[in-house]
């Protein structure tokens, strides 16, 4: 089962590393927050080879991630793990620098000294 979400990286935590009766292994986890009407925070987890690709990205990327869904037993008990297995989004450039972020149109707030309530000046808001 291959899944996609698309969001900002909310927080990247700390990479672990161990040894287990295949190897050596390292984990790195991560936070996405969903943009939508109702933000999500959802904890991923990236494995092996993804940790490295996961290095060139921070915190506030936009990025899209395939993951998959795994659960397993426990001592009665169910753990369920989202792993990802493909990164879109912003990459480093050539240089080997950090990721670079498409620029956004500023929005531009009104200058609020312009704005006399004692002015006298009729609004046009409806309330």
């Amino acid at each position: 089962m291959a899944l996609e979400i698309a969001g900002k990286i909310y927080k990247i935590l700390p990479e672990q590393t161990g040894a287990g009766k295949n190897g050596a292994w390292k984990k790195q986890e991560f936070i996405i927050e969903t943009v939508e009407q109702y933000p999500k925070k959802i904890c991923i987890s990236a494995w092996g080879d993804k940790v490295d690709a996961l290095q060139s990205y921070a915190p506030g990327d936009e990025v899209k991630v395939s993951f998959n869904l795994e659960s397993r037993e426990y001592n009665e008990r169910w753990y369920t793990d989202v792993r990802v297995w493909k990164f879109e989004g912003n990459t480093p450039s050539s240089s080997g620098s950090a990721p670079q972020k498409k620029d956004k149109p500023k929005q531009t707030s009104p200058d609020v000294s312009t704005f006399h309530a004692d002015s006298g000046e009729e609004d046009d808001l409806p309330f």
